[in-house]
């Protein structure tokens, strides 16, 4: 079966970087972050979520939460020194992206924006990301994705 390729992982490809490609199922429609952790067989705690915002200054942060917490616009807001934050519409995550909903990944979007991790990846080696397309997820050391996204991490959460 021939593996399937997206912009993140040729991104790692190119970088050296080692990482798993964890398939699933899309054909059921369930592909919110912990419907993905179980077909997987991931610890959700393990898996993160993208999430793209906009700041007052119009500046586009992404944010990168467990699958089972929610974002804390506030602590997100402090975490990138913005009065206020709010999520981005999704009709306008591809031309944002270059990715859809349900496929964002952190790695290899149009442009790197300033991206903050939560703070509990750090409790991990590996943490789960979006691989940039809907039924491709990618495993890969927290410290390698931190370096090549140039992240901080916060708390974040809640």
């Amino acid at each position: 079966m021939k593996k399937i390729k997206t912009n993140a992982s040729r991104l790692l490809d190119q970088q050296s970087i080692a990482y798993t490609t964890l398939e699933y199922e899309t054909k059921d429609g369930k592909i919110d972050g912990l419907s993905v952790a179980e077909k997987t067989n991931q610890d959700p705690d393990q898996v993160f979520k993208t999430l793209v915002t906009q700041g007052s200054s119009k500046q586009n942060y992404v944010f990168l939460v467990r699958v089972a917490d929610e974002l804390h616009l506030k602590h997100a807001a402090k975490a990138v020194q913005e009065k206020q934050l709010t999520m981005i519409p999704v009709k306008d995550i591809l031309a944002t992206t270059g990715y859809i909903r349900g496929g964002c990944s952190p790695i290899g979007m149009k442009r790197l924006f300033p991206t903050i991790i939560d703070e509990t990846a750090l409790q991990h080696d590996e943490i789960v990301i979006s691989g940039g397309k809907v039924g491709i997820q990618l495993k890969l050391n927290i410290h390698d994705l931190i370096q090549l996204t140039n992240a901080k991490t916060a708390p974040i959460s809640k």
